[in-house]
Formats: structure tokens, sequence, C-alpha cells
């Protein structure tokens, strides 16, 4: 399958790098479409068979697969700029532009379609990557999840309920990361340098996702096997609670929609 990603960004470079790694397209099948060189050249240094254009044109042409990973305001322009069949596969990464856009964007309402909201941990092939069809046989939807479960984990949900689980996934991480940030700036108030807090606190969140996702179990749980009576943990945890912590990663999430 020769896969055409169409902008090289944070995004757009993160997924080609990850489908190069990856065991289901060959890197020689790979071309990215960027306006700008530095980023393709950069692309291409790393990975010397990814096939780079200037051409968003050229790169679609031959693709059985056309990943969109530009701004949202510029998928209009470029999709009309393409022209894809409506034997192609489109994937797109253009956050908030609904399939019913995405139609009328291509000219194709019965083309096959996916939105993909991916995080930027995609980078590190530790991506939640949220995906949504349109049009797709359960083939394509199988293999959209397995591309994308080498860049992490893969998740199929309806596309109403994108927006929550983009403020779960794409905007939750950075909520995880400014809780990183936190108590590393507490850590550094109880005497500890910042370069060791903050792997002592990264480790720490690494191995909580690790209890539930490979435990398959809940929070709460795991949350009791640390809070002994009278412990220093379960002061913690209330304190969290009177402060409102919980409220505060709630509201951020709805906010986030």
């Amino acid at each position: 399958m020769k896969v055409a990603i169409i902008g090289a960004g944070n995004m757009g470079g993160a997924i080609a790098k990850g489908l190069a790694q990856g065991s289901i397209i060959t890197a020689n099948d790979i071309i990215v479409s960027n306006p700008s060189q530095g980023k393709l050249d950069a692309l291409q240094a790393a990975y010397p068979a990814i096939k780079t254009t200037n051409d968003n044109v050229k790169a679609a042409q031959q693709a059985d697969m056309v990943i969109l990973a530009v701004k949202p305001w510029l998928a209009e322009e470029v999709l009309k700029e393409m022209k894809l069949s409506n034997h192609q596969m489109l994937v797109s990464v253009a956050a908030g532009i609904s399939f019913e856009q995405l139609a009328a964007f291509t000219g194709h309402k019965e083309m096959t379609m996916f939105r993909l909201i991916p995080n930027t941990a995609i980078s590190l092939l530790q991506s939640t990557t949220i995906i949504a069809s349109c049009n797709a046989s359960a083939e394509q939807e199988k293999l959209l999840l397995s591309i994308f479960n080498e860049m992490g984990l893969a998740m199929l949900v309806p596309e109403s309920k994108m927006a929550a689980c983009t403020s779960l996934t794409s905007c939750g991480i950075a909520y995880a990361l400014k809780y990183i940030q936190a108590a590393m700036q507490a850590g550094i108030e109880l005497g500890i340098y910042p370069k060791d807090a903050s792997k002592m606190v990264a480790q720490s969140v690494k191995g909580a996702a690790e209890l539930i996702l490979q435990n398959d179990t809940h929070p709460s749980m795991e949350i009791d096997k640390v809070c002994t009576p009278g412990g220093l943990t379960i002061k913690g945890i209330n304190q969290l609670e009177h402060d409102g912590f919980t409220s505060a990663i709630i509201n951020a999430m709805k906010a986030s929609m």
C-alpha cells in the first residue's frame, strides 16, 4: 500500500517516522509533501527511503491512502487542490473537520474516510490515537487500527465521541505533563534537584499508567494498595481532594471540548 502524507509538521512528520518503523507500511511506499524544504530534508536524513516533494498533487496522485496532516483552516484548500479519487482512502488529522465537511471538500460522499486524533507521544510510538470511520469496511478499520497500534494504542470510536476523546487524549497528555511539572516543583521545594525530580515523577507516572494498562484494573484499586491506614499517602490523597484536584481535572477536560 502506497501512503501519501500531506504536511510534514509535528504530527505529519511523527506519523511518517512511525509508519517507517512499523511492519505494515514500508518506508519505500511513503511519500511526504510539505511547502518548505527544511522539514522534508530532516525527515529524509532520518529515513532515506521515504520520498519527499513540495507538490501535494504529485504526492497524492499514486497513493492508496492519503493522510491529511495540515492545519484545519488549510484542509479545504488542500483537498480541493488534490482532487482525490473516490477509490482512494482519506485519513484526516485535521482537528474539528467533520466527515460531512471532508466529503464536501473532496466532492466524494461515498469515499472511505477516517478521522484521526493522535497525541504528541506518537513521535515515541506511545500515542493514544482515536479513530472514527466513514464508509469503511471492517477490513479497512482493522487495517487502520493495526497501523496505529504500532505507534501506541489505537481505539475506534463513533465520530460523535471524537471531541470528548480528544479532551482525554490529545489535550489530556498536557494535563498529565502539568501534574509532572507541579510535582517537580514540590520536589525542588523539598530539596530534590530538578533533573532528579523530573525523572522520579515521570517514572512514577509511567509506572501508574502501566499498572492500569497491563492489569486492566481501576485506579481506585491501585490507590487502595498504596494507602495504608494512618499512612502518608492517604494524607496526601485527602489533601488533593480538599484542594479540589478531582474537580480541577474534570473541569479541564470539559473546558477543552
